[in-house]
């Protein structure tokens, strides 16, 4: 089996590309159920951000199962792959590995060391697990990229400087205006970037905010928050002129204000500037509206000079997560492994847990007059033995898998324990099984990160 990710982000692809891209939250389990039904996916998993759409797959052919993944998203977003094919990447294995952890800990994003994207992966692969998208590989990987983040951000202080797209788009209002004070700020949408472009506002001084929302009662809810005024839509195009600056995030797919609207503002405000920035995808503001006179447009990939200045101590940071992410990889390799010879160790439990249950049976009635405590003690000492004897056998077989000569090993295994008829049994069960459960048969997901070098799993029980 083999890994992959193909995808496009804010360095391969810019914004006009990018939102056609985009999955909608609705969308979003039928595109997984769709992308897993696709030839050769066994496993899969779609992060989906405003500066990301990656689809991640577990394969028999990476290669070839890269063409099946660009077949489903020329499909899926009715686009011929001519157009887009160009902006994607594709990593494979190891490669694709690393790229998940470096997304997660937020060193793949614009702004280094934003916790957000944490948040986005996980939920995309709860999502995944919960519609049974996932098995074993993507289980255990995600979880470890997931566990190395939250480390990642708590053992250093990439995460510690005020540093975010929505950061970085007050930043640059203050670069237009100098101070906020006496200016009015007009947010539009109340989801948590408008939120946390609102908290960097007001720490700035700002202390006239419009908050514009479809739903008025979330407009209500965050204009509460910081004094602000909650509008609807209708009203906040109604007092765009008198309005200085307008940040916008929004879940729209479509245009949330066009040109003509913000040119009627523009001559009720006597030729006074309109900064305006556009921090969603799609983009929530007609790219046009750069041509009226004195408005002064910004959209995400504009932002990336601001986020620029602010990076130094964070890639700082972000070097000592790096050796965290070598140290990882190095912990897949190891576990990964042992995913070969997990048949042959549970073939091992088997007979072992066989020939302690036929000896008990024999026991009890060679002597019928043992009470239960008696045998009770015998059961856990005998117990013990069968253990202690296939300790060592299973310790060398994880070590000796990772070696140059690891199936002759695993066959000379198989034979010093006459462990045919186990094995073979275990790979009819498994050839009956469908691919994703076959590999939840092989190990259990929660245990694999945790089963590196020299390791022994649970024995009798």
């Amino acid at each position: 089996m083999h890994i992959i990710v193909v995808g496009l982000n804010y360095r391969t692809a810019p914004v006009e590309v990018r939102e056609r891209f985009t999955f909608a939250d609705r969308d979003l389990p039928e595109a997984l159920k769709q992308l897993k039904q696709t030839k050769s996916i066994m496993e899969c998993v779609i992060v989906a951000t405003c500066n990301r759409t990656e689809l991640y797959a577990v394969v028999d052919r990476p290669h070839l199962c890269g063409h099946y993944i660009r077949s489903f998203m020329e499909k899926w977003f009715g686009t011929p792959r001519q157009q887009f094919t160009s902006d994607l990447y594709m990593y494979e294995d190891e490669r694709a590995i690393e790229h998940l952890f470096r997304v997660t800990c937020g060193l793949d994003s614009m702004v280094i060391g934003e916790t957000q994207i944490l948040g986005q992966v996980k939920s995309a692969f709860l999502l995944a697990q919960e519609l049974k998208t996932t098995g074993t590989l993507f289980n255990a990987i995600f979880k470890q990229a997931v566990t190395l983040a939250k480390k990642a951000h708590s053992d250093t202080a990439v995460g510690e400087a005020a540093v975010s797209v929505s950061y970085a788009a007050v930043e640059l209002g203050k670069r237009i205006f100098g101070q906020f004070g006496g200016k009015t700020v007009m947010i539009v949408g109340a989801g948590k970037m408008s939120e946390l472009t609102a908290k960097h506002l007001y720490s700035s001084g700002v202390e006239r905010v419009f908050v514009v929302n479809r739903t008025y009662d979330r407009a209500v809810q965050l204009a509460d928050k910081f004094n602000g005024t909650p509008l609807n839509m209708t009203e906040a195009i109604a007092r765009l002129h008198e309005t200085d600056i307008v940040i916008s995030s929004t879940g729209s797919e479509g245009f949330v204000l066009v040109r003509e609207q913000v040119e009627a503002a523009m001559r009720k405000r006597k030729s006074r500037p309109l900064f305006m920035i556009d921090i969603a995808v799609p983009r929530d503001l007609d790219p046009s509206i750069a041509s009226v006179q004195n408005v002064f447009l910004y959209d995400i990939d504009d932002l990336e000079g601001i986020v620029e200045s602010n990076m130094e101590q964070r890639r700082q940071e972000a070097a000592k997560i790096e050796t965290f992410i070598a140290a990882e990889l190095e912990a897949y390799r190891q576990w990964y492994k042992t995913l070969g010879v997990a048949p042959l160790i549970q073939a091992l439990q088997t007979k072992g847990a066989a020939i302690h249950a036929e000896t008990m049976g024999s026991l009890a009635n060679k002597l019928p007059n043992l009470s239960d405590r008696e045998l009770k003690i015998i059961h856990k000492l005998t117990k013990s033995i069968v253990n202690q004897m296939m300790s060592d056998p299973i310790v060398r077989i994880k070590e000796m898998s990772g070696e140059k000569h690891a199936d002759q090993a695993m066959d000379m295994f198989v034979k010093l324990f006459a462990l045919e008829e186990e094995v073979e049994r275990a790979e009819q069960k498994a050839a009956s099984a469908k691919p994703s459960a076959r590999a939840e048969s092989s190990l259990s997901a929660e245990s694999a990160p945790k089963l590196g070098k020299g390791a022994v799993p649970a024995l009798l029980t």
